[in-house]
């Protein structure tokens, strides 16, 4: 197994954080209403006035609906797992099936393993060994994917073909947890094509583009979500934004107290950071950033860090 170096921390959070519920999670029902109405309107009425007023509103609904997935994994706006994941199960992402994000996100979610290429499965790190032995076009392919123009532009293609490789031999093994997953996200795509079909004037090709796009303003979030430390409590980043993507990711741009909280609705994540922000910064070393705007200009043309990760250990057994 690879290991990183310091992969323990010896500081733990001793302080509980305030986790009491709404009665009713309705700033997460109302957002998952206005998305579906917003996903219905782009592939009607919207595109029917101009196809690009459609492209754009589905683009946003699709970003806002996987937000909304996560919350539903992490067990929110309902007490009931099961309820949760029906409020998100028609896939109107197109290209990942709900139950593999869950189960991915899940395993992302040990901190000790943050960033490993083999153990967390949401890494864009490489084994340096696996790295050596790769042809020149894929490393060049690769290196600007660790821009963030180019992880916009070439990331979601990148990552779908990695995970769906990765899957295809899954299923071929007989996972039976993987074929299940690929067998309901079938059964949500079908809810979904019967709208497009016989209801939207949107064409499933302009659906395709915007889903597409909608994973591109996704990768603007977890472009530097992680990074490379020998403290695994300083590998995850806060992005002290308050603009229109903090909403469209659902405050995850706070992402290091998403990581230390992770059953805290998105809702109460801003005033929680706002109350210990120095706590916070502490814990993660300061990797932290003014807002959005900062992160294009350091990064929208050069690489936020290397492809190989650069804090290693040992080799896989």
């Amino acid at each position: 197994m690879l290991t990183l170096l310091h992969l323990h921390d010896d500081e733990a959070e001793v302080i509980p954080p305030h986790t009491d519920r709404l009665p009713l999670e309705w700033p997460t029902l109302l957002l998952l209403g206005v998305t579906y109405g917003l996903w219905g309107l782009g592939t009607t009425a919207l595109w029917q006035i101009w196809p690009p007023l459609g492209l754009l509103a589905v683009t946003l609904a699709v970003a806002q609906h996987s937000s909304l997935q996560h919350e539903a994994l992490h067990g929110h706006p309902f007490r009931n797992p099961h309820l949760n994941h029906a409020l998100v199960f028609p896939a109107i992402g197109l290209f990942y099936p709900y139950l593999r994000f869950v189960d991915t996100h899940l395993a992302h979610h040990h901190d000790p393993v943050l960033t490993d290429p083999y153990d967390d499965p949401e890494s864009n790190y490489m084994d340096p060994a696996v790295w050596a032995r790769l042809p020149r076009a894929a490393r060049l392919a690769l290196r600007a994917n660790n821009t963030l123009l180019g992880r916009m532009v070439l990331g979601p293609l990148i990552g779908g073909l990695c995970f769906y490789a990765g899957d295809l031999q899954k299923v071929l093994r007989g996972d039976r947890r993987v074929q299940q997953a690929w067998v309901l996200h079938l059964l949500g795509l079908a809810p979904v094509l019967w709208w497009l079909l016989s209801v939207a004037q949107m064409p499933l090709w302009g659906w395709a583009l915007s889903a597409y796009l909608g994973l591109s303003l996704l990768k603007i979030r977890t472009f530097l979500e992680h990074r490379a430390h020998e403290l695994h409590r300083a590998r995850s980043v806060v992005i002290e934004d308050k603009g229109p993507l903090a909403l469209l990711f659902l405050n995850n741009n706070l992402h290091a107290v998403h990581h230390m909280h992770p059953a805290v609705p998105w809702y109460r994540l801003p005033a929680m950071y706002r109350a210990r922000r120095d706590h916070y910064l502490r814990r993660n070393e300061a990797y932290v950033y003014p807002g959005y705007g900062a992160v294009f200009r350091r990064h929208f043309l050069r690489a936020k860090d290397p492809v190989p990760h650069p804090v290693w250990s040992a080799p896989r057994d």
